[in-house]
């Protein structure tokens, strides 16, 4: 094809951390693929399918110009009561750490960022700590979520700090048409039960009342979240237990006109290891997600949304009975404002925002207590004319702590054929520093945080190729995003070493991210394949070093089987080679994963499922000297699940 003969042949591939004739070789693969049998599978979008994050109201997929995934409940319901961050390991981008089992502390990379570069929402609801950074993904259950989408790039343009990798936003479940009960019940190995149960519906019709409920409880003795050789290890189980409830309301008060609420809470106590103790070391998470709503069509072409949300984290860790010494409190508490306003002429739509966001932190460390305000003013242009699609946008954010900052975005996509698509795009984005990486002491006398570092800054452009025709989907998306102000952790610190001798956080590196994310999936009669492969390079360019916990290489292989009430399948996971220190001196071992599962349908609406992980009992570590599951299984029967 010529598009891949001038990939192979050009000065495109100088800025690439791989060469780029695998690259083309794979599209080559992939392009055969799409002209004879790809097919659709639940997990890869389609023309019909409609996504919301990307352009902040919804969307058709085929639309969409930045690079995106979304997770439908079908595969939710497939995964087989996993964990979330499980579940987003199997995608396209994403790559996880984790300290321990399910309940331990876990964080999410997204094309090679850190953890607290990425933007959570629940319902359109940010989550997450204003101490730490990040969303407490350990504490999100799955089981109340109906949708996830992932949109990867740069997105501070659309929602203020933080968005420098991309931005995922969980929706829970909703409410339409009659009434639907819902039930699972599940035991696996380390005796893991789960239980959930819900309900949704309408009622009213045009002038009615959507409802929709749903309540959970999983529970597990676990494993040693430790091995020996670390300098906390102790070799008893560290289980979990997590309750979390969900529910969302809305009443069409006329034609165009609805108000509504939203809410999820969550409370996972889990067990950790800090040495040889006789004192059960726990950290109880709480997350709060809570919004208010009036959604309005002014006009034919004129729709407003009004919102009023909170969210709160709070992490209580227990290491002894003393007081107050054996015990640690972080609580952050967010409050938005968001009036977005969406106006429509002929095929093209501006959007307009107004946004207040309260950051308030409460916590054992003095030092902490502290809060912070960010108004901000947004607006983006969407065009479509015939084959071609683009959309600018821009965003003030004018933060009480660090000041103003301008972010913006501009994107293109030509429509080459009917399915094929080409798309480019530029952004920039900002990371707020935490209050952690500002404030915190390490004592009286002895410091961690700097007062004066700044909000990191990221430049990102990308380019890729989409194929998608209703039935079949590949991607191909290079990227290179450059990140300076990197916060890092400094030791000997050198700003000010006399109160800070054990190191701080200091704007002092540089980070370049570049890289190739593929996706691509074929069927034959009742068989489905499908794949995706990671190709990047994320560098500590100061340092000159990779940046720890991330691989240079990362993917999936599945295989699926489904006729009638039978669906079966395995999927292989991999990852190469990581650090777990900025020098690079202390190596994570490459792995490979063999997962399998399955479900029958033996009656209308009940189904029996089933899912086996690590098959092969592998051995690897996703952090130095914190234990991983070996070869575990967990079935269950549900009923009403689609």
């Amino acid at each position: 094809m010529p598009l891949l003969k001038f990939i192979m042949t050009s000065n495109v591939s100088r800025h690439l951390p791989v060469a780029l004739k695998p690259l083309a070789a794979a599209l080559a693969v992939a392009a055969a693929f799409s002209s004879s049998a790809l097919a659709h599978t639940t997990q890869d979008t389609t023309l019909a399918m409609v996504a919301v994050t990307a352009s902040r109201t919804p969307q058709l997929v085929s639309d969409v110009l930045s690079d995106n995934i979304v997770i439908t409940s079908e595969d939710i319901a497939r995964s087989g009561q996993d964990a979330l961050v499980d579940l987003l390991q199997r995608q396209r981008g994403i790559e996880i750490t984790r300290n321990g089992g399910p309940g331990t502390n876990a964080s999410v990379h997204t094309r090679g960022t850190n953890n607290n570069q990425t933007v959570v929402l629940i319902d359109g609801v940010r989550s997450g700590s204003s101490t730490a950074g990040g969303a407490p993904w350990s504490a999100l259950p799955l089981s109340q979520i109906d949708r996830i989408e992932i949109v990867f790039g740069p997105l501070s343009s659309l929602y203020g700090a933080d968005a420098m990798g991309g931005v995922v936003q969980i929706f829970t479940k909703k409410g339409e048409g009659a009434l639907q009960v819902r039930a699972s019940l599940g035991y696996g190995s380390e005796a893991t039960r789960a239980l959930e149960t819900g309900v949704a519906g309408a009622t009213g019709g045009e002038h009615g009342v959507r409802y929709a409920l749903s309540v959970a409880h999983e529970e597990s003795n676990g494993f040693s979240s430790t091995k020996r050789g670390a300098s906390s290890f102790n070799p008893d189980r560290d289980g979990y237990r997590k309750d979390s409830a969900s529910g969302q309301f809305s009443l069409a008060l006329a034609k165009g006109h609805d108000i509504g609420m939203s809410v999820l809470q969550s409370r996972l106590n889990a067990q950790f290891d800090s040495g040889v103790s006789a004192y059960d070391a726990h950290s109880v998470s709480k997350l709060g997600s809570y919004a208010l709503y009036a959604n309005s069509r002014w006009l034919s072409n004129w729709t407003s949304l009004l919102q009023l949300s909170r969210s709160t984290d709070q992490l209580d860790s227990l290491t002894s009975n003393a007081r107050p010494a054996g015990l640690s409190t972080f609580n952050t508490r967010q409050t938005n404002v968001s009036w977005q306003n969406d106006l429509r002429f002929g095929t093209d739509a501006l959007q307009l925002v107004v946004e207040q966001r309260k950051e308030a932190v409460d916590s054992s460390r003095p030092e902490l207590v502290r809060g912070r305000t960010t108004d901000s003013v947004a607006a983006s242009y969407q065009l479509r004319r015939d084959a071609h699609l683009s959309n600018v946008s821009i965003r003030s954010d004018d933060n009480s702590q660090f000041g103003s900052k301008m972010t913006g975005s501009a994107a293109y996509g030509y429509r080459i054929a009917r399915a094929w698509r080409a798309n480019a795009s530029i952004g920039t984005s900002f990371r707020a520093p935490t209050f952690n990486e500002l404030y915190y002491q390490y004592s009286n006398t002895n410091f961690y945080g700097i007062a004066s570092n700044r909000p990191e800054r990221g430049k990102n452009a990308e380019a890729g190729l989409y194929y998608e025709d209703g039935k079949s989907q590949l991607s191909a998306v290079a990227f290179r995003n450059r990140i300076t102000d990197l916060l890092v952790y400094a030791n000997p610190c050198p700003i000010a070493p006399a109160t800070h001798t054990f190191g701080c956080a200091y704007n002092v590196n540089q980070a370049l991210l570049t890289g190739v994310s593929l996706g691509a999936s074929t069927t034959q009669g009742n068989w489905a394949l499908r794949g995706t492969l990671d190709l990047q390079d994320p560098r500590d360019e100061t340092a000159d070093k990779q940046l720890t916990r991330r691989a240079k290489r990362h993917g999936s292989l599945a295989v699926e089987y489904g006729a009638h009430a039978i669906k079966a399948g395995a999927q292989a996971l991999f990852s190469g080679k990581r650090f777990d220190d900025t020098l690079n001196k202390n190596s994570l071992g490459g792995y490979g994963l063999l997962n399998l599962y399955a479900s029958v349908d033996f009656a209308p609406n009940w189904s029996l499922f089933g899912r086996w992980n690590n098959v092969l009992d592998k051995k690897y570590e996703l952090a130095k000297n914190y234990a991983t599951a070996g070869s575990n299984l967990f079935a269950g029967v549900r009923y009403g699940f689609r």
